[in-house]
């Protein structure tokens, strides 16, 4: 079987980047046709991506459900959660839609069972749970509700009051506090009231160890981590089910990583805990087999884990040793057993080595646009939590221009400068994909993402450049219209139209869009203007960069098509 396992792989092209999936030895067995790719699961299934749409292959290459999707989980028990038109659906592993009806959320199946959320007929949001037909067995009802583990799930069915219950739906216990939750060997965590201390109680309700806790997670193998810290510093340890610590309550991370081993971490700047951790290893009696020395571990699988350290990432064993006949990679923040190769994540890029450390697989740098043109990808990274991809282009007759283009392309891809040896609040990573190359005309993304540590989520940035590749030219989005055209009043009247008749813009704020600016962010391909906006500019965070396309043929009469901009296309 190792024979046949195929790899997930990205090639960047003038169509952007595409994936496919390549064999042991780095040779392309099934095109890069896609736009993302993830692994083969158990089921011999991979989901693919093409054009913002979802479904899965087969290890031929062949579509075994169709890519129709706006999302789509992992399967699970042979099933499948997917998005369609909007709303949550059940698959089969053929593709065909199960359920009768569409929801607002649908997990993963665990033990048979499917936990799904609607609202109920009096407005109110609520949880129920789905067979594997895809049937409701356990009607909407729930204010919360967890998955399905050794046949039981939590459930709240009013305030402070929450029950066990069993697959279908009986209740098995019941228990009136504030909060009940994260089930694991037997035992439950409870809260009394919202500001109160975390503890745990049995099966029956009974408590088994006090109630002392800032936070609390489920047992596993017999401990539990926890936190005793009240202020912003950590104070994680890990406990056994008699509430004695094992580990005391001294780290700012503590994680089971399985197979009888710890991680603890102590915070790289004490004052600042949320930007991270330094972790050491540990046994399951708190004895220390490294030092503080990575900046990430992996689970244990089989005796062998994977960590970074400095500007390296290699595996070691139960002991805390490295793991013989396996490789250090230089420069790689990540790496995992695949099949019989090694996967590393190596500045945000996946890269394929043999178990010799022998490279096999990594993305290219140079995109071939013509027998002349091509893009170069360059690497800025000044700072361990500053990395920006950047293009350069080559090939432009006029090589003055070309200088001034490629810095031009510096400054729009945000390198700035950044202390090396500074630890940074943030973190921030850009890149940039082609996305139409025709005649003299390139258009490329230029993309970002911006997160403080601690923050709920960080802040994409985009932009756009459409670049004559003769002369050298930005294009702004006034070049391609008539000069006695307004285009801005057109142009947003149609997007005005667009938001108040056409369902998928109904997530714009109302009344937030009050017309495009003037040099309002847009791109083309060979049919279409799109115009963009920044999250939270018209629209919700969630919505992204809510984008409007509006093809050619609408706005022919306002282009003017002996112009330089539609020329270098057409």
């Amino acid at each position: 079987m190792e024979n046949d396992f195929l790899y997930p792989a990205s090639l960047k092209t003038k169509d952007g980047t595409k994936w496919g999936f390549i064999n042991k030895k780095g040779e392309f067995e099934i095109q890069p046709d896609f736009d993302f790719a993830l692994d083969f699961q158990k089921n011999d299934l991979a989901t693919v991506e093409k054009d913002g749409r979802y479904g899965c292959i087969d290890r031929v290459g062949n579509v075994i459900v169709p890519i129709k999707f706006e999302s789509l989980i992992d399967f699970s028990e042979g099933r499948a959660a997917v998005v369609f038109q909007s709303a949550f659906h059940v698959i089969d592993e053929q593709g065909q839609i199960l359920t009768k009806k569409s929801y607002n959320f649908i997990s993963m199946y665990q033990e048979g069972r499917a936990m799904f959320s609607d609202i109920d007929e009096d407005g109110n949001f609520r949880y129920g749970y789905l067979n594997l037909a895809g049937e409701i067995v356990i009607p909407l009802q729930f204010e919360t509700a967890s998955d399905f583990k050794d046949g039981l799930a939590i459930v709240k069915i009013a305030e402070n009051y929450f029950a066990l219950i069993d697959r279908s739906g009986n209740l098995m216990s019941q228990y009136h506090y504030f909060f009940v939750g994260n089930y694991g060997d037997g035992l439950l965590t409870f809260k009394m009231g919202l500001n109160e201390k975390v503890g745990y109680i049995d099966l029956n309700g009974n408590v088994v160890i006090q109630p002392r806790f800032t936070s609390a997670q489920a047992f596993e193998g017999g401990l539990a981590v926890v936190n005793e810290a009240d202020e912003v510093e950590n104070k994680y340890g890990l406990i056994d089910k008699k509430g004695q610590f094992i580990i005391k309550p001294v780290y700012n991370d503590v994680t089971i990583l399985g197979e009888n081993r710890v991680a603890v971490g102590k915070a790289i700047d004490p004052q600042k805990p949320y930007i991270g951790s330094r972790f050491a290893i540990t046994n399951w009696k708190g004895q220390l087999l490294t030092d503080f020395m990575y900046n990430h571990v992996s689970q244990f699988d089989h005796g062998i884990a994977s960590v970074n350290e400095s500007n390296k990432a290699y595996f070691i064993d139960r002991s805390g040793n490295r793991a013989r006949g396996l490789p250090i990679v230089q420069g790689a923040e990540s790496v995992a057993l695949v099949g019989r190769l090694v996967r590393a994540m190596k500045n945000t890029r996946i890269a394929y080595f043999d178990r010799k450390g022998r490279l096999v697989w990594r993305q290219n740098t140079i995109i071939p646009l013509t027998s002349r043109y091509r893009v170069l990808e360059k690497k800025y990274e000044p700072n361990k939590d500053f990395l920006v991809f950047y293009p350069q282009v080559d090939g432009l007759k006029n090589e003055k221009a070309q200088v001034n283009v490629n810095e031009q392309l510096k400054q729009r891809s945000n390198l700035k400068k950044v202390d090396p040896n500074e630890q940074l609040d943030y973190t921030y990573t850009g890149d940039f994909n082609v996305t139409f190359f025709k005649n003299n005309l390139l258009v490329m993304e230029l993309y970002g993402y911006e997160y403080y540590f601690g923050a709920a989520h960080g802040m994409p940035t985009k932009n756009y450049v459409n670049l004559n590749m003769i002369n050298g030219r930005f294009y702004e989005i006034g070049d391609l219209f008539k000069k006695d055209v307004d285009y801005v009043i057109d142009l947003s009247a149609i997007i005005e139209e667009m938001i108040h008749t056409d369902s998928q813009y109904d997530y714009i704020f109302p009344g937030a869009f009050k017309g495009i600016a003037k040099d309002q962010p847009f791109y083309v391909d060979e049919m279409n203007l799109y115009i963009f906006f920044a999250p939270y500019e018209i629209g919700p965070y969630a919505a992204g960069f809510p984008t409007f396309k509006i093809p050619f043929p609408k706005i022919i009469d306002m282009i003017d098509t002996k112009g330089e901009f539609w020329l270098s296309f057409h």
